[in-house]
């Protein structure tokens, strides 16, 4: 019941500031203004202190309030690495949506039923989706940095497994594949297909690319419009693409987490407090949302493991950009 409780609150919560907020929207040009004069010399930081940084969108109120592009290409697609998780969480919420699944806690064999001859681990026959995207399902994993190939669908449902599921995290790139089959499989389409019926048409962003390992490359405004779908508790331009309440299930802590963020984990989402969460890719690709300010900020940037020691692109959303975002609303228009 307690449980039951803290859910309820943190839904109502969510869909509370969702009424809040205004929808993705276009700036007047009083707003560009003071939008100018509060992120004043950002570019300058960035060119000389944040090298790593490719391309940043700061979205504040439903509004692009700030833009940065390295290359000079609003236009090009940028590999997100694991900050595609965090987007198929959402597509998953679409298949709620519509009734093509019921529930994250039917098992996976149910899904996929000639998986049951993969692995015969009792505790196999348990596994839900929502284990697969709180990376608590128990497979025998040790990827402290987050990187390791993930293994095929099958492979991966074929590997022992180490815990109960639901009782350790371990973070698993071999999760999203078979989540994506699992979502394949009951809406009975590609994932390209659903990605750019569910996301890419509604929100009127530009259709990803995809690596063979299915990581997808985005436009860094696309990543932003992401974040700010969730601050709308999954409604877009008036209608609802993601249940009631999904939002605060993706973005409510499932475990205290581990490596290689070291954060408590939601469902793949990072969440390190009640009112912030984050997209994560390996090197600095991100989505950081803190929902007090409606502020989305999302970033781009070299992939490179020295990049990933720096972490430039999370230094920057907390604070250059998260000051110059309070500097903007205490700007009132004249």
């Amino acid at each position: 019941m307690r449980r039951f409780i803290v859910w309820l609150c943190a839904m109502v919560a969510t869909t509370a500031f969702a009424q809040a907020l205004p929808a993705w929207r276009t700036s007047t040009p009083e707003e560009q203004r003071l939008d100018a004069a509060a992120f004043e010399n950002l570019d300058k930081d960035i060119e000389q202190e944040l090298g790593d940084v490719q391309s940043l969108v700061v979205v504040l109120q439903g509004r692009t309030v700030y833009e940065y592009y390295r290359d000079g290409d609003p236009n090009a697609l940028r590999d997100t690495q694991s900050v595609t998780k965090s987007a198929l969480a959402l597509l998953v919420g679409t298949a709620l949506k519509r009734g093509q699944l019921s529930s994250l806690e039917l098992p996976v064999v149910e899904l996929m039923p000639e998986w049951r001859a993969l692995n015969s681990a009792p505790r196999a026959q348990s596994i839900t989706l929502r284990h697969l995207m709180a990376m608590t399902a128990g497979f025998a994993v040790d990827d402290r940095s987050g990187t390791a190939a993930p293994l095929t669908p099958t492979s991966a449902w074929a590997r022992s497994i180490q815990t109960e599921p639901g009782q350790r995290f371990a973070y698993d790139n071999s999760g999203p594949p078979m989540v994506r089959a699992v979502l394949e499989r009951v809406t009975g389409r590609p994932m390209a297909d659903l990605v750019r019926e569910q996301l890419v048409t509604p929100l009127e962003m530009r259709q990803p690319a995809y690596s063979r390992d299915g990581i997808a490359s985005m436009r860094t405004v696309d990543m932003a419009k992401l974040g700010h779908l969730m601050l709308l508790d999954g409604t877009w331009a008036g209608a609802p693409l993601l249940p009631p309440g999904f939002v605060a299930q993706m973005v409510k802590p499932q475990s205290s987490g581990g490596p290689p963020a070291h954060l408590p984990y939601g469902l793949f989402w990072w969440v390190p407090s009640g009112s912030t969460f984050f997209a994560s890719g390996y090197a600095g690709q991100l989505i950081w949302v803190h929902s007090p300010l409606g502020l989305v900020v999302a970033v781009t940037s070299t992939i490179s493991p020295d990049s990933a020691h720096r972490g430039q692109a999370l230094r920057l959303a907390r604070g250059p950009v998260f000051q110059a975002a309070q500097r903007r609303l205490a700007l009132p228009p004249k």
